[in-house]
């Protein structure tokens, strides 16, 4: 069974087609970082105007390098939400004209379960129950994976999730966008020695990133950093510090039998270092490449939701605020 998977919710136009749920025949991205990097963030109207440049030609390419053919196929995933609007309804109405011409299913996902759905591309043994940790620009969430499609939030960013926060302590020391990358490649040449706080929310599976990237700005402001590298690598170990040591918490207290990592963050060396150094449970992590927006992850997800007959009509819309659970 192979699924062409479109992901078009933020600034990468994605195409790709996996067999099976978990085999990759071609993953196509076109980014758009050098675009929005001149803006120190993404611009939505111009995000959409380059999906509607790329969307075809990444197609195209995406169906030759499967050597498949559209008769090949047994659905399009497509996904709806969460996301810029203008940018999912590129990749939607694509879906759709697709779907329409070949008689083929049509399957809405969520952005974040595709993330989620990352790790089976790597043809990892998964053992549900799970514990997924959901770190991206705009998400950082816990989730209780108990089988297919069966999700339980446990904890979601109150203010700043990880990936923003690291876009605006690079900002802060003028490291430029995108922040994430910005701040490892700083940090590998300073240490940690700022002291900076951690909002832990006892009690709570929720996460807080406000309090340290305003602590570095206070910091910076006051000339108390010692040097941007030592402010990265301090302000990178504050975040992924809290991230590790709640995912520990609430795993243990769930007793899942495995944790998962996924999202853009997720890419970020000294995180995925941390969590599978300090969990006394099996960590699965999906390769960098997997781990940032693609199509690969929507087709994967796509696969398991046609197995579980859950597929859509023409009538299928975006929701730019989509929740997972």
């Amino acid at each position: 069974m192979k699924i062409l998977g479109i992901e078009t919710s933020c600034d990468e136009t994605a195409a790709a087609v996996v067999a099976e749920g978990t085999k990759i025949l071609s993953n196509q991205i076109a980014s758009q970082v050098e675009i929005h990097a001149r803006y120190g963030g993404v611009v939505p109207e111009v995000a959409s105007r380059q999906h509607i440049l790329s969307i075809i030609p990444i197609l195209e390419k995406a169906m030759s390098d499967a050597g498949t053919t559209w008769k090949d196929l047994s659905a399009i995933a497509v996904t709806i939400g969460p996301g810029l609007a203008g940018s999912l309804l590129v990749g939607v109405n694509a879906a759709k004209a697709i779907a329409l011409a070949h008689g083929l299913p049509l399957i809405g996902v969520n952005h974040l379960e595709g993330h989620i759905y990352a790790n089976w591309l790597d043809n990892q043994s998964i053992d549900f129950p799970v514990i997924c940790l959901i770190v991206s620009g705009g998400h950082s969430d816990l989730v209780l994976m108990r089988g297919h499609g069966d999700y339980v939030i446990l904890g979601r960013t109150r203010d700043d999730a990880a990936g923003e926060a690291f876009d605006k302590a690079a900002r802060i020391l003028d490291l430029g966008y995108p922040g994430g990358p910005a701040i490892e490649r700083a940090a590998r040449g300073g240490t940690a020695s700022i002291p900076l706080p951690r909002a832990w929310l006892k009690g709570s599976g929720d996460f807080s990133f406000s309090g340290v990237k305003t602590a570095l700005l206070r910091l910076v402001e006051a000339g108390k950093i010692s040097s941007v590298a030592d402010g990265a690598a301090s302000f990178q170990g504050a975040v992924i510090d809290v991230l590790v040591t709640k995912t520990l918490v609430v795993a243990r207290e769930r007793r899942v039998k495995q944790i998962l990592l996924a999202g853009g963050v997720a890419a970020n060396g000294l995180l995925r270092k941390w969590l599978v150094e300090c969990s006394p449970l099996p960590v699965l992590v999906p390769p960098p490449v997997l781990c940032t927006d693609n199509a690969a992850m929507i087709a994967a997800c796509g696969y398991y939701r046609l197995k579980a007959g859950k597929s859509g009509g023409l009538d299928l819309d975006v929701v730019p605020s989509l929740k997972l659970a």
